[in-house]
């Protein structure tokens, strides 16, 4: 951190797993030194060995000998959280208390019914995230370019929200306000409903024979990418915000509802007359093409349309490297990537993004390196 630059607080990090970690490993990156704490020895040692800060007390223990925080971030399990946050507002009386909880209102509305001070407690949300869980997947990156959702109110200390915002954009991420409410409906739709729509299209994997699966291709492992979710987190999750994702089912189940009858007016046969069952179905796949397009791009940009450049990878060590390598040479940033295996094959294709100009001159210095591209 320069010398110019606004001191960050002194941070306490209740709870280590991925996100804690990660917190503690962003803030050591920005020049702080956050200290540890968790209920579990082996994990804060863990996040401790890992560079995501110094020893704290096991929680419930003293707290002498370590420096008074200025700001304590709660990372604890949903179900705990306002708990834990409260017991931090009584023994800190001069320190800010965020959590990190995916879910707002339900804590909000425990706090109180707990009798916290609640101009200290600024609910908070950091929107990133990973399939994998504990301190061993946490990265000091995680939240860079994500937006960092803060739910204040009218009673809500202003340098509270500051100190918040101040380490959120700290660790490089993007502040956005949202009221408690705002923010469980926004996540309803864009994080827990697909989570719970992922594992349930996974879930019809399960009972298929070997040779039905081996056919996956890219589409189902997109879809299900992050159906491997930690089953316990994600029924508290459900659960804090369990009357914002039932209004998102309802909704969807009523779309569902007139998908299968369309379908049960087709069932038939490509003969089949089904007066307005084609136009459902063509409605359904329009109206998920109008969602789609409204996904943010890259560090929350306007979404920006791509053209991909399919190249055939050889299954060998080095092969995606040396295409990277080829890449950049050519002078021409990649956007995104994405790999399709083929089934038995002894190679893939790497369906790489950029933007249109770009297309024509990547393909032009793939085929003079030597590389194959895919039609």
């Amino acid at each position: 951190m320069s010398s110019g630059a606004e001191a960050l607080p002194q941070v306490w990090i209740i709870g280590t797993g991925l996100i804690g970690a990660s917190i503690g490993l962003a803030l050591r990156r920005a020049g702080a030194e956050p200290v540890l704490q968790d209920q579990s020895v082996t994990a804060m040692t863990l996040a401790r060995d890992l560079g995501a800060g110094r020893l704290g007390p096991r929680l419930g223990y003293d707290d002498d000998g370590h420096p008074e925080p200025d700001l304590v971030v709660v990372a604890t399990p949903p179900d705990i959280t306002p708990t834990v946050v409260a017991d931090a507002l009584r023994r800190w009386p001069g320190a800010t208390v965020t959590d990190v909880a995916s879910v707002k209102g339900v804590i909000r509305h425990d706090l109180v019914r707990l009798g916290a001070p609640l101009e200290r407690y600024v609910g908070s949300h950091p929107m990133a995230g990973r399939e994998r869980s504990g301190a061993i997947a946490a990265r000091p990156d995680l939240f860079e370019g994500r937006a960092w959702v803060v739910c204040a109110d009218e009673g809500t200390d202003p340098a509270a929200v500051k100190r918040v915002e101040r380490v959120a954009r700290a660790v490089g991420s993007v502040v956005s306000r949202l009221t408690p409410d705002e923010h469980d409906a926004a996540v309803a739709a864009v994080s827990h409903v697909p989570q719970l729509a992922a594992s349930l299209v996974a879930a019809r994997l399960e009972p298929l024979s070997e040779h039905a699966v081996g056919l996956a291709g890219q589409g189902v492992r997109d879809v299900t990418r992050i159906a491997a979710s930690d089953p316990g987190l994600w029924t508290q999750i459900l659960a804090g915000n369990a009357g914002s994702v039932r209004a998102v089912l309802t909704s969807l189940r009523d779309e569902l509802d007139g998908v299968i009858g369309a379908l049960g007016d087709l069932e038939h046969g490509l003969d089949e007359d089904a007066p307005g069952a084609r136009a459902v179905l063509a409605r359904a796949i329009a109206d998920g093409n109008a969602g789609h397009s409204r996904i943010p791009g890259k560090h929350g940009a306007a979404p920006t349309a791509y053209t991909i450049v399919s190249v055939v990878v050889d299954d060998r060590p080095g092969e995606l490297a040396r295409l990277f390598a080829d890449i950049g040479e050519a002078g021409i940033n990649l956007e995104d990537l994405r790999l399709d295996h083929g089934l038995g094959l002894p190679f893939g294709v790497a369906e790489v993004s950029v933007v249109p100009a770009a297309a024509g001159p990547l393909e032009d210095a793939l085929l003079a390196r030597g590389w194959q591209l895919h039609s």
